[in-house]
This record gives structure tokens, sequence and C-alpha cells, in this order.
């Protein structure tokens, strides 16, 4: 798997399906995911429908740059920034969402392309959406799946999927993927599969397993602060996909999002909570290619 230094800091794991000379779509990952949540098989079925298509490993995760040298404590970090001391809680985060957007439109710039459509998974949707509006002519057209806008009155998380995302995941491989059906509590209610994400889990842990990244990308988002004012601004294409069923974000960060970008499409699906069930991967794809036409 590729791996290109896209600043003096950073560099990015990356793969690429399709025909380089179709249209190309970035796939941005959520907090603590690797590329990998982007089935190989989804990417295909986009690629197939003649979409060139770019997953890619955030910093922090996955097989590109890890910033070890600078920990975060993630209990500490919270307790500094619920006692409103935000000048240490800036001091502890090494970046923001807006370094791990200058990432992608590096890759993009890495692998030749000038501009490209950009689709973004929860916390990917926020470094998606920071990608339009601190280079609108980088980006075709926006996509934002499953996220918000960093305000805090939209996007809240349920009291159980707040608990099962703070509870840390065993160390050990077993117990890490058995760990991974806590998630059951955000996906889709009709469609969540147990199975699938042990096996997302397990390919997960084995390719890196790298717990130290989370702290880091949670400030990130944190510390990132409201895109509200900017994104009333924004002028890019934008389609907003959200899951009725998601409680990790809830369908008020969806809606909050189109309602405040001029012209964006609101794409509220019925069945679907904080993931991408295989039997709904048609309609998103679908939904995608139509976009980005």
């Amino acid at each position: 798997m590729p791996i290109t230094a896209v600043s003096l800091d950073v560099s990015l794991a990356y793969e690429t399906f399709g025909d380089p000379g179709d249209p190309p779509v970035l796939l941005v990952m959520g907090f603590g995911a690797q590329m990998l949540g982007w089935h190989e098989d989804f990417c295909r079925a986009l690629a197939d429908r003649g979409r060139h298509v770019i997953r890619y490993d955030n910093r922090d995760c996955g097989l590109s740059t890890k910033f070890d040298d600078h920990p975060v404590d993630v209990a500490e970090f919270i307790a500094t920034v619920s006692a409103g001391d935000i000048p240490t809680a800036l001091a502890m985060a090494p970046y923001r969402l807006h370094d791990m957007a200058d990432d992608g439109l590096a890759l993009l710039t890495a692998l030749g392309i000038e501009r490209a459509h950009v689709v973004g998974s929860s916390m990917g949707g926020m470094i998606a959406q920071t990608m339009a509006l601190s280079s609108p002519e980088r980006v075709l057209t926006l996509t934002s799946m499953m996220s918000s806008t960093g305000e805090t009155a939209y996007g809240r998380s349920s009291p159980e999927a707040q608990e099962a995302m703070a509870t840390p995941k065993p160390a050990d491989r077993d117990g890490y993927v058995a760990a991974a059906e806590r998630e059951l509590v955000w996906a889709s209610r009709r469609y969540g599969d147990g199975a699938a994400l042990r096996e997302l889990a397990a390919a997960s842990y084995d390719r890196s397993y790298h717990p130290a990244g989370l702290g880091r990308q949670l400030a990130a988002m944190i510390l990132s602060g409201s895109r509200a004012e900017a994104l009333r601004e924004l002028r890019v294409p934008t389609l907003v996909i959200h899951g009725l069923d998601d409680t990790l974000i809830d369908p008020s960060g969806g809606r909050r999002t189109a309602e405040l970008v001029p012209g964006a499409e609101l794409l509220l699906i019925p069945d679907m909570g904080h993931d991408r069930p295989r039997e709904l991967w048609p309609e998103l794809i679908d939904a995608v290619v139509t976009h980005t036409g």
C-alpha cells in the first residue's frame, strides 16, 4: 500500500480504485477509524460507476504518521476543557481539524489532482467541510455523511452511545475484537451486523493497533469549534447524508449542516445508523454518483 509524504511532518497511507481518468472522489474517514472503514467492496462499487476513488488513513491512524511524541491524556484533556481552561487545552493538542484537512488536500496534490469531489464520514465529514471552507477552489462537491457542524447543540450522542465511546477497548486482540460489538448501540437497528464489526476490528487491529492517536484526534475535533458561520458562506455544491437511526451523532447534526449551507441537499436515510450497512450501499452510491455527476 503506497505511503507518500504530504508535508515535512506527515506521510499518509492511501489506496486508489478505478480509472485515474475518471472524476476523483476522496473518501475521508472518521474518528479513530482506518481507511478500512471505507470497505474495499464499497470503493470498488463506486469505482465501477465511473469514479476514481481514493481512500486514506488520517494522521495518527492506520499506517500514516503518528504523533506519539505529543501524548494526550483523554481524561485530563476533557477535565481541562470542562473547567474552561482553553489555553491549557490548546497547548495539550498538537493539531486541529484544519491540519487534517490540509493533509487530505496535500494528498490530492501529491497524486497530481487539482480538484476532487470530497466525501467525509463522521469526523471525516468535519474534515471534508473544513477542506471545502479553506480551499473551495479545490473541492468540486462536498458530501458530509453522518456528521455535524461543531456546534454543541446539534448532533449530540445518546447516553448509551457516549458510554460505549468512552469505554476503552481491551488491548489484547481477542478482547478488542469482541468489544467491537459495542458499536451496535449506534448502528442500524435493522441491519446492524456484529460479525461485520468484529471482522473490521480484527483487520484494523492486525494492520495497526494504535489507541494513543484517539486522544489527539478527539482534541482536534473539540478544539476546532463551530463551523456554523463559515458554513453559511460556503458555495460548494453540498450533499448531506444522515441515518435516522444514528445515536452517536444525532440526525440533528445533519439537518443543521444542510440548513446552514446555501442550496445543500439533505438525504435522511431510514434504517441507517452511524454505519454504512451493505444493504444500503446501492442507495448511498447512487446518491454520491448523482451528486458528483
